[in-house]
């Protein structure tokens, strides 16, 4: 399989993933570049929101003539994006099936380095989805201080709000975060073209009056505050990885057009890292508490004015909404991990509008109880988010860095190089950030990637061992016929009773009713009633009494089935349970729930076949 960088038809012919258009319904409901681009990479636009402060931050302690360092990193930062994208681009080529650095690591590197690739990938998008939605927040807090307090509440809203719009299908969450995006990167772009005509700030008022974070009394900077500064900027590349994630999402040919988002990914990203960091050495821009970098720019480009409050919106709707890149790219790598056995297959489903509705489901569900835990606060999750990406790329990198050197095709030593000096700036990206924030949360990653390795390798086992016992993979012997006996629970007569008697006749050889009685006077009573009537109505089938000194159903059933299959075990035997299925939803509560109570021992306690059969009551009369 020979892939050519920069050739895209080539890398799909060669990696077999020559496709036809989208033909039918389905097409509907997939991905064009362009809304792959709005659905899939608002975690990496938004992330210009904080990716150049957190290098301003870290270098502001050597003063301001660390400041002077902020374009060097961001370009180095800029350079390691580039890499990115084209590893990416090849990715995609080379596995249309989605899965990035995960389907990367099974392929090359072993079943075992895939799992912590997707572990690593887990991870992020989970807190992705907590850091963006805290992040709008927070942002919407400090145009309304008064809203502060109903922060968690703020953030639950947003997250059931782009939950709800995901479930609708992918193709409606790009519609819908069309204008948002738009409006941001026209925000931003604008703000960035205006600045470089800029001899000097237009305003400083949003820093006015706000305590500098500049370090003072520091005049070198060493390679250790760099590296700080580069890993920490590095945040700026989360989300890269999501569009080879979510391959299958796009319509035909999916390959070609995720390659066309990744590229403009890249490039929009790259134009306003390298564009911020101008402005930011342009005005001496100087970190400050309480007052974002990215605002200190709007108003020294724009002035206090009405574009200044257009880009906090923009920035804010933009963040709060970043979250639907986990959204789109989780449930993808879920339903892979479903397929080869490490997650629940419930997982690989889709519903109507192509939806892996489970993923969806699974993903709001845990980002809710971060965003309780966290307190919506933006900071106690921020150490956590860039860990698990970074580890994702150098699996990534590295992985590919095989795949050329198994597949050896024109130039493969150029992109080998590529993708190996790629996984040197990752993988020292993820120990330095592990190390400078490990007390700060980030032990909370380094044990949850073992953990979750260890429940994929544990639920794959589960499914080996279930397969074993079921001998999946192998010519099953021919069916026989064998004696089937049926067990009917009654309670009293009635036409239910009637119809659960003509059903079992019909499936089984023998039939035997059972009912269950009980000590007390008033159940005596009952029993010798229903015997009475029993006999009375004669239907052809014996009636077996168990006694049970207890009020218990289930277990005296349970315990009946396994003495016949005890004495018959050449018989099937089969509990048919009759049951009554209400005409309205709220009319189950009016049910005793007996025929669940006999379900759930017979199925604990025996090997029998269960049928539930379901009479049906109407709204008319008959």
């Amino acid at each position: 399989m020979a892939i050519h960088a920069g050739t895209p038809d080539t890398a799909l012919k060669a990696a077999g993933t020559e496709e036809p258009p989208d033909i039918g319904a389905d097409a509907r409901h997939k991905l064009t570049a362009l809304q792959g681009l709005c659905a899939l990479s608002l975690d990496a636009m938004a992330s210009v929101a904080y990716g150049p402060e957190s290098i301003v931050l870290v270098l502001a302690a050597a003063g301001a003539y660390g400041l002077g360092f902020t374009l060097p990193v961001t370009l180095a930062i800029a350079a390691l994006l580039a890499v990115l994208v084209a590893s990416y681009r090849q990715v995609i080529a080379a596995f249309p099936d989605g899965g990035g650095s995960y389907a990367v690591a099974k392929r090359h590197l072993g079943r075992r380095t895939g799992l912590v690739a997707a572990a690593s990938l887990i991870l992020d998008y989970v807190l992705n989805v907590a850091v963006s939605v805290t992040a709008g927040a927070a942002a919407l807090t400090s145009a309304f201080p008064q809203l502060y307090g109903e922060r968690v509440w703020i953030c639950l809203g947003v997250l059931l709000l782009v939950t709800a719009v995901n479930l609708r299908g992918v193709v409606d969450s790009a519609r819908l975060f069309l204008l948002p995006t738009a409006l941001f990167v026209g925000s931003i772009l604008a703000m960035i073209t205006v600045g470089l005509f800029r001899d000097g700030p237009v305003s400083t008022t949003s820093a006015a009056g706000h305590a500098s974070a500049l370090g003072e009394g520091a005049t070198t900077v060493g390679a250790l505050l760099l590296l700080k500064a580069f890993a920490a900027g590095c945040s700026a590349l989360t989300g890269v990885e999501a569009v080879a994630n979510a391959v299958p999402s796009f319509r035909a040919p999916a390959a070609r057009r995720a390659q066309r988002t990744e590229v403009a990914l890249g490039a929009l990203l790259g134009v306003m890292l390298i564009g911020l960091s101008v402005l930011i050495g342009r005005f001496h821009l100087q970190p400050v508490e309480g007052v974002t970098v990215l605002a200190q720019l709007a108003d020294a480009s724009f002035g206090h004015n009405a574009a200044f409050y257009v880009v906090q919106f923009a920035t804010m709707v933009l963040l709060a909404l970043a979250a639907n890149t986990s959204f789109g790219g989780l449930p993808v790598l879920m339903s892979l991990l479903a397929r080869d056995n490490h997650l629940p297959h419930l997982f690989a489903l889709k519903a109507d509008r192509q939806v892996h509705r489970h993923g969806v489901l699974a993903l709001a569900a845990v980002s809710a109880l971060l965003l309780v835990f966290s307190g919506g606060d933006t900071n106690t999750l921020v150490p956590l988010f860039a860990i698990g990406v970074f580890v994702g790329f150098t699996v990534c990198q590295v992985g590919m860095v095989r795949h050329w050197y198994g597949e050896r095709p024109a130039r493969w030593q150029a992109n080998a190089a590529l993708n190996g000096f790629g996984a040197l700036l990752t993988g020292v990206a993820a120990v330095v950030v592990t190390a400078t924030k490990f007390t700060e949360g980030a032990w909370l990653i380094v044990l949850a990637l073992p953990l979750l390795v260890l429940g994929f390798e544990k639920i794959q086992r589960t499914y080996a061992r279930i397969g074993e016992r079921l001998e999946l993979g192998r010519i099953p012997q021919p069916p026989t016929r064998a004696r089937s006996l049926v067990v009917v629970p009654v309670s009293g007569l009635s036409r239910l009773t009637c119809q659960a008697l003509t059903a079992a006749r019909s499936l089984g050889d023998e039939v035997l009713a059972v009912t269950v009685t009980h000590p007390a006077t008033e159940d005596r009573k009952n029993a010798e009633a229903l015997r009475r009537d029993w006999e009375l109505w004669n239907p052809g089938v014996a009636l077996v009494e168990l006694t049970s000194p207890t009020r218990a159903l289930g277990r005296p059933v349970s315990g009946y089935v396994r003495e016949l299959t005890a004495t018959h075990p050449d018989s099937q035997v089969t509990v048919l349970i009759p049951e009554t299925e209400p005409a309205h939803l709220w009319q189950r509560l009016l049910q005793n729930q007996r025929g669940s109570v006999v379900a759930h021992a017979v199925r604990r306690d025996t090997d029998a076949v269960i049928c539930r059969l379901r009479f049906r009551i109407t709204d008319d009369a008959r």
